[in-house]
C-alpha cells in the first residue's frame, strides 16, 4: 500500500489559538490542492523543558491540544514526538529528513517563530529553502493579532491564570477547556441539594484563579449542560489544598462517575470563598446557578 502524502502543520499548539488555526487551515487547505492528508506534528512535552531545563505550564496537555484539534479543526492524523535529548540536539537538516520521510511530507506549514533543530538554528526560512531543493512546499504564517497584540500562548495563558476567561477565549477562538473522566468525589454536593461532579487539571497544566465560572458541561454524546464550575481547594469542607474541579450540572439528573466529559469554561463569577455553614454554601450555589443561567440566556 502507497504511503499516504501529508500537508504537515508543525508546532507545539499549546491551546490551540486563533494563530495555531491559521497554520491549521493553511494545511487543510494544502492538503486539498495536492490531494494529502492534513496532518499535524507536535511534541508530547513543551521543548523548554529540557532545553531551558524549566517547566512550562501548558494551557492543555497533548490529549488535550489533540482532541481541541481533532474537533475544532477536523484534522485527525496527528503524531506526536517525543522531545528528548536526542531529538533537542538532532542537527535541523537532518531533523527535517527525518520528518519528510517518516512521513512522506509533501508540503510543511510553519509559524513565523517556528525554530527547531540544536541549538534552534532551524527555522521557516531555512526550511523553505531546504524543501524547495526537493520539491516540497512550505508556507510560513506570518503572526495573527488580535487587540494590536500577537496572539500567543503565553498571553493566554497569563489572562487564563487572572480568570480573564472571555478574554482568554477571544484569542483562544474557542472556550478554554478540561477534558477528564469524572471521578468519585465526597458527595458534599448531593447533601445541599446541588449535585457536582468531580474533575483534575492533568499535572503540568495551568490551573485557571480559583472561583466560580459560569461553564457548559459537554457529555460523549454531544448532549450540552449550562454548569457552575468551582475550581480550587474547597475551603469550606478541606484543609488538604488539593484543586479541584467542581461542577453543578443546571437541569441533569443522573450519575456520570467514570464518563469521560469536558467543561468549557465561559466567564468568572467570583472567586472562591469560606463559607461559615451548608446552608449559607447552598444558598451560594444557588445564587451563582441564577447567574451562570443569565450569563448564557444573554449570549443566545
Amino acid at each position: 500500500m502507497a504511503q499516504i502524502k501529508r500537508a504537515l502543520a508543525m508546532g507545539f499548539f499549546d491551546g490551540v489559538h486563533i494563530g495555531h488555526a491559521a497554520l491549521l487551515e493553511k494545511a487543510r487547505q494544502r492538503a486539498a490542492e495536492l490531494d494529502a492528508v492534513p496532518s499535524v506534528l507536535s511534541f508530547d512535552v513543551h521543548p523548554d523543558n529540557l532545553v531551558f531545563n524549566r517547566e512550562t505550564r501548558l494551557i492543555n496537555d497533548a490529549r488535550g491540544r489533540e482532541e481541541i484539534i481533532r474537533r475544532c479543526f477536523g484534522i485527525d492524523n496527528i503524531v506526536f514526538l517525543h522531545f528528548n535529548r536526542h531529538i533537542m540536539n538532532m542537527p535541523w537538516e537532518d531533523f527535517a529528513e527525518h520528518i519528510i520521510e517518516e512521513l512522506n511530507v509533501c508540503c510543511f506549514v510553519v509559524g513565523y517563530d517556528f525554530t527547531f533543530g540544536r541549538g534552534g538554528e532551524g527555522n521557516g526560512s531555512k526550511l523553505r529553502s531546504y524543501c524547495a531543493e526537493r520539491g516540497i512546499s512550505c508556507d510560513i504564517i506570518d503572526p495573527v493579532m488580535l487587540d494590536g497584540q500577537i496572539v500567543s500562548s503565553t498571553l493566554i495563558r497569563g489572562l487564563i491564570e487572572n480568570g480573564e476567561i472571555e478574554q482568554a477565549n477571544r484569542f483562544l477562538g474557542h472556550p478554554h477547556c478540561l477534558a477528564d473522566t469524572v471521578h468519585s468525589g465526597y458527595h458534599i454536593g448531593r447533601k445541599l441539594d446541588a449535585p457536582t461532579i468531580n474533575m483534575f487539571f492533568p499535572d503540568g497544566v495551568i490551573v485557571p484563579r480559583h472561583g466560580v465560572y459560569a461553564a457548559k458541561v459537554v457529555l460523549p454524546g454531544g448532549e450540552t449542560y449550562p454548569a457552575v464550575t468551582n475550581i480550587g481547594i474547597r475551603p469550606t469542607f478541606s484543609s488538604d489544598g488539593k484543586v479541584s474541579v467542581e461542577s453543578h450540572l443546571i437541569g441533569f439528573e443522573g450519575n456520570l462517575y467514570g464518563v469521560p466529559t469536558r467543561i468549557d469554561f465561559y466567564h468568572f463569577i467570583r472567586p472562591e470563598v469560606k463559607f461559615e455553614s451548608f446552608d449559607e454554601l447552598s444558598a451560594q450555589i444557588r445564587k451563582d446557578a441564577e447567574t451562570a443561567a443569565a450569563f448564557f440566556e444573554e449570549q443566545v
